[in-house]
């Protein structure tokens, strides 16, 4: 059976063979369930903040 992953940003579910994966230098591995989740990674955006995450729904 295929693991099912979170996303790393927004906290969604990632079906298997789709979303992406993206290791950083320092071996960490994150999952991303879309390219939006993936860009708003690499502008430093807070998932906290940004309201159609779960983290943001968590926070308030």
């Amino acid at each position: 059976m295929p693991k099912v992953y979170t996303c790393s940003f927004c906290g969604g579910r990632i079906e298997p063979g789709s979303g992406l994966t993206y290791v950083l230098r320092s071996g960490v591995i994150l999952h991303f369930c879309s390219s939006k989740c993936f860009k708003n990674f690499k502008l430093r955006r807070d998932p906290k903040k940004t309201p159609w995450s779960a983290y943001y729904v968590k926070a308030k």
